[in-house]
């Protein structure tokens, strides 16, 4: 069953941007199962609602994802909110043995932000709502 399929409008910056994103999705998603693998009995409820979190979160970020390589205007707002929460956690990373980590999560944030906010990416995530099809 062949089906058709449509090259990206995406500019070259928004297209890395949604790549980071996904990325960053499927790592928080990784993450979800690896806290379901490692609950303990004694911090069940804590280690459920965690996990589903990390799960929810890691696919709605890959959903936003999505949404950038399709140039849908309704995903530019959680892209960055996403980052700006990024930035947040980079921050209380930073310092001792997490400063790694800290500099990944602040250059892949800076990253994303600077991709969507360049000119071409903000041309074509512009509001025009003949384009924008929300289907996920």
């Amino acid at each position: 069953m062949p089906t058709e399929t449509t090259p990206s409008t995406a500019p070259r910056p928004l297209k890395l941007a949604a790549a980071v994103v996904a990325a960053e999705g499927l790592v928080v998603a990784v993450l979800g199962i690896a806290e379901v693998l490692t609950i303990d009995r004694d911090r069940l409820t804590l280690g459920v609602t965690t996990a589903a979190f990390l799960l929810v979160y890691g696919v709605a970020l890959v959903l936003v994802a999505r949404g950038l390589y399709r140039t849908s205007t309704w995903s530019r707002g959680p892209a960055v909110f996403a980052q700006l929460i990024q930035l947040c956690m980079a921050w209380s990373f930073w310092g001792g043995a997490t400063s790694a980590v800290s500099v990944v999560l602040a250059l892949a944030a800076v990253g994303v932000l600077a991709g969507l906010f360049q000119k071409v990416s903000m041309d074509a995530l512009a509001d025009d709502p003949t384009k924008d099809n929300p289907v996920l």
